[in-house]
């Protein structure tokens, strides 16, 4: 029997290590045509750093990753686009200042690792 993923929230990471994991591409799918604007809203511990992290590899196009999932044949793997995540999981911020500082290292540490130079400040 396959182990449950508790508390993994990084879908390479169920995929590679065999864990269960339920299909949902079919949902992302339709989500990700164009024109559409989506609100997810979902409780704490509900999946959605999975949904993110499931939505990242697909846009960076790990087609390997979705071998026999809904998505795998429908999907164009010749494209792909680049992704940020900004998680707030860490966040605990009490002042607009604190937000702003926080917001600009987090987004200062996705230009070092893109080799991006940001012009403006928040």
């Amino acid at each position: 029997m396959k182990d449950l993923p508790i508390g993994l929230e990084t879908f390479s990471t169920l995929i590679e290590n065999d864990y269960v994991y339920i299909d949902k591409t079919k949902y992302i799918y339709k989500m990700a045509r164009p024109g559409k604007r989506i609100f997810l809203s979902r409780p704490r511990r509900f999946g959605k750093s999975l949904l993110v992290s499931t939505i990242e590899e697909l846009y960076r196009g790990n087609k390997k990753l979705f071998e026999g999932l809904f998505i795998y044949n429908k999907w164009d793997w010749n494209k792909t686009h680049p992704v940020i995540v900004i998680d707030f999981g860490d966040v605990n911020v009490k002042t607009k200042e604190s937000l702003t500082r926080t917001l600009s290292f987090k987004l200062d540490k996705i230009a070092k690792r893109y080799d991006i130079k940001l012009t403006a400040l928040i």
